[in-house]
């Protein structure tokens, strides 16, 4: 216990003596894994929007009016009946031109101009929604075969496919991102550590002469290393869902969209960004060390040949 004890004392020692230095690394790491954590939760918000978007109405298709055109009464019905036997189709909801009437209403309310149409040209519908959105081509397809009862298709699968395809390409930048500040962090924290054991290089060689063994030296650097990259990695952690916070409170007027990430999420990833922090302390303390090791094995108590 006495030697941990005197080991951790020895890390603050150092921390304290070169704090200037120890800051600019925790501000390294702070600035490189919260480009990297606000990458990751932009790339969540877009995802679980993306799901939300592909649940419920995916194919509508506006009909003709029966008995007009030569279109049968009960053309809508059996048309409706057709659409739910196809193994695509999860539900189907007709909406009848007098729905459509009130639902134009609800959505043009107080905008007099609009409402002054003739609610008769409002066509009846039959809104789809999908097993899968990989589906919507398919179904198109055979709609627009119904020509006689089918007026037009539509379909809001393009638009979800281009926040998917958007929300992979967040996902690959950001874990590429993640990926190339982390090793950034890594350097830093190496050149941190490289500069601390050359301002203590003095004591380092009066260690080794006494006969320190290697890992008594490297532990105290090790856990200055690893408490850089938490301490940055917290910060990061910290404001990113402090950020996060202020934006879902600014969006809960907002009911196209979503901008809240959920707990759960925040503490998974944060808690893979506390290690991943810590984890490259450590990593980076060690290749600093290994260098000024090796080379005082083999030039001993001086200033090691590569500073």
């Amino acid at each position: 216990m006495s030697r941990i004890i005197f080991l951790m004392k020895e890390a603050m020692i150092s921390i304290r003596r070169n704090l200037l230095i120890v800051a600019g690394a925790i501000l390294a790491v702070f600035i490189s894994l919260s480009l990297a954590f606000g990458a990751l939760v932009v790339n969540e918000i877009l995802r679980v929007n993306t799901i939300a978007w592909q649940e419920g109405v995916h194919v509508i298709a506006f009909l003709w009016d029966e008995g007009d055109n030569g279109v049968p009464v009960n053309a809508h019905s059996t048309l409706r009946e057709t659409v739910e036997s196809w193994e695509e189709v999860r539900s189907t909801r007709y909406v009848s031109k007098s729905e459509a009437w009130l639902e134009y209403q609800e959505l043009f309310e107080g905008q007099e101009e609009l409402l002054d149409i003739d609610p008769t040209i409002l066509p009846a519908s039959i809104r789809i929604e999908l097993e899968d959105i990989d589906f919507h081509n398919s179904v198109g397809f055979r709609l627009e075969q119904q020509q006689q009862v089918v007026r037009q298709v539509t379909t809001a699968a393009d638009s979800i496919e281009q926040l998917q395809t958007l929300s992979n390409f967040l996902n690959i930048f950001g874990l590429g991102m993640a990926v190339v500040l982390g090793l950034a962090a890594v350097v830093l924290i190496a050149n941190t550590i490289r500069l601390a054991i050359y301002a203590r290089r003095d004591e380092v060689s009066i260690m080794k002469l006494v006969g320190a063994s290697n890992w008594f030296i490297r532990v105290p650097f090790l856990l200055e290393g690893m408490l850089v990259g938490l301490v940055g990695a917290a910060l990061a952690v910290f404001f990113v869902w402090l950020g996060s916070s202020n934006l879902a409170r600014a969006g809960e007027g907002v009911q196209l969209i979503r901008l809240d990430v959920s707990t759960d999420w925040f503490f998974q990833w944060g808690l893979v960004f506390l290690l991943f922090g810590a984890l490259a302390g450590i990593i980076g303390s060690m290749l600093g060390l290994s260098r000024y090791l090796r080379d005082a094995e083999g030039t001993g108590p001086d200033v090691p040949t590569g500073f």
